[in-house]
């Protein structure tokens, strides 16, 4: 299939595709006589599994670990549940400072009048 099919099929756009070849996170594609790229069922299932990861938040770098894990019959899957867990250990890490900065902007915005008058505890407070 070309480039475009394996697009629809898998969900991820050319542009990305061509990104993730060159990046060796999924193979090269095999190319026809006259040059274009070709595709098959098993390259859309890696873009597939490529797009799922991205879409949990995962980073190229423990996604080609992840597709590596995937394709490896002998893997433990040990190896697979301590990257998910240190991937929860971040995201929670950053879900705790995205409250963080919430609950300080709620203040601010609280504090502030909003009417006519230039005070601003806002703008204090991002100039300090």
């Amino acid at each position: 299939m070309t480039i475009g099919d394996a697009a629809k099929a898998s969900g991820v756009n050319a542009k990305l595709i061509r990104y993730y070849e060159s990046i060796g996170l999924i193979p090269e594609a095999g190319r026809t006589a006259s040059g274009y790229r070709v595709y098959s069922d098993r390259d859309v299932n890696v873009l597939r599994f490529v797009k799922r990861a991205r879409t949990l938040g995962f980073g190229i770098e423990r996604i080609q670990k992840l597709v590596g894990l995937w394709q490896d019959r002998s893997r433990c899957s040990s190896e697979v549940k301590r990257i998910a867990l240190q991937h929860i250990d971040e995201l929670e890490a950053k879900i705790a400072e995205l409250q963080a900065m919430r609950d300080t902007l709620h203040e601010l915005a609280d504090a502030c009048h909003g009417d006519e008058r230039p005070d601003c505890p806002i703008l204090k407070d991002l100039a300090s």
